[in-house]
């Protein structure tokens, strides 16, 4: 129990300092760590993240780097996805839950690692004279990440500020501060919605749920205050390789010839649904390529 208690100031620190990141900690820590079943783990995870992103959003908002009309258009469509994907995780079997989990945290891995270098170049770029918020916004291309991080929050979840932050730097152009405090309104949102989606399916221990939240929010104070004096990119790679390495135990661990004879059962008695699931996702994806080309030819 007391790594437990030490991980969740962890957590809230991450998440008040990065805006997100930290989050993807709470399913492992309550799994392995506490011994809770998958599905409760990430109902637990999202009123802890919930709860954590929401103080942090106040502080934020105090130093005038959150964007609210940004983060509304991209929480609106990230709150029909978390609903529906804290739907879907009635008719996912746990263990497949927290496969889709590792294979999340590998890609957070990778976009912590990747990315930290580029950030480091951008931050350089932000000055007081550039807005924080900006007046004009790419609505579709927000809309359209908004509902796939909200999914990956319901079914799995993690509030997705790995994410969510580098996609409001380049796709709403803001500054990392306003990055980081409007995604932190955004997983608010989010793991709101995504928790209406657990409504029908809720199992969860409310005095540990409520010692590990209050323990996160500390930290997320500590984070907040930590963030105008600590460059988020140097922290990003380190915590990037730790999430590497996380989500390759947790994928070592959970897959086996059980969880592909789950994967074959699921896709068997749900084929249908999966093709029209797979059919319009495979139509956003090339529009998204397509809106993607586009911008990038028009500033050739």
């Amino acid at each position: 129990m007391f790594l437990a208690s030490f991980f969740a100031i962890i957590i809230g620190f991450l998440l008040g300092l990065l805006g997100g990141g930290g989050s993807i900690l709470t399913v492992p820590v309550l799994v392995y760590l506490v011994d809770i079943p998958a599905k409760s783990a990430i109902v637990m995870s999202l009123f802890v993240v919930g709860c954590t992103s929401l103080i942090a959003t106040y502080h934020h908002a105090r130093k005038d780097h959150v964007c609210w009309k940004t983060g509304a258009v991209f929480g609106s469509a990230g709150m029909l996805g978390a609903f529906l994907g804290g739907r879907l995780t009635a008719y996912i079997p746990g263990a497949l839950l927290l496969v889709l989990l590792g294979v999340v945290m590998l890609i957070a891995a990778f976009s912590m690692i990747l990315k930290n270098s580029k950030q480091s170049k951008d931050t350089s770029a932000d000055s007081s004279d550039t807005p924080t918020c900006p007046l004009e916004l790419p609505v579709l291309a927000i809309l359209f990440d908004g509902f796939f991080l909200g999914i990956v929050t319901g079914l799995v979840g993690v509030g997705g500020g790995f994410l969510l932050v580098p996609a409001l730097t380049h796709l709403a152009k803001l500054p990392i501060h306003g990055a980081i405090g409007t995604s932190l309104f955004i997983i608010t949102l989010q793991t709101a919605a995504a928790l209406a989606g657990h409504a029908n399916h809720l199992d969860i221990d409310p005095v540990l749920t409520l010692m590990i939240t209050t323990l996160a929010i500390i930290g997320s104070f500590a984070g907040a205050n930590a963030s105008s004096y600590i460059p988020a990119h140097h922290l990003k790679r380190g915590f990037g390789y730790f999430v590497l390495l996380l989500g390759s135990y947790l994928l070592y661990k959970e897959v086996n010839q059980s969880i592909i004879l789950q994967i074959q059962v699921l896709i068997k008695d749900n084929r249908e649904f999966i093709i029209g699931a797979s059919s319009v996702i495979a139509f956003m994806l090339v529009y998204r390529l397509w809106a993607w080309l586009h911008t990038k030819s028009n500033k050739i």
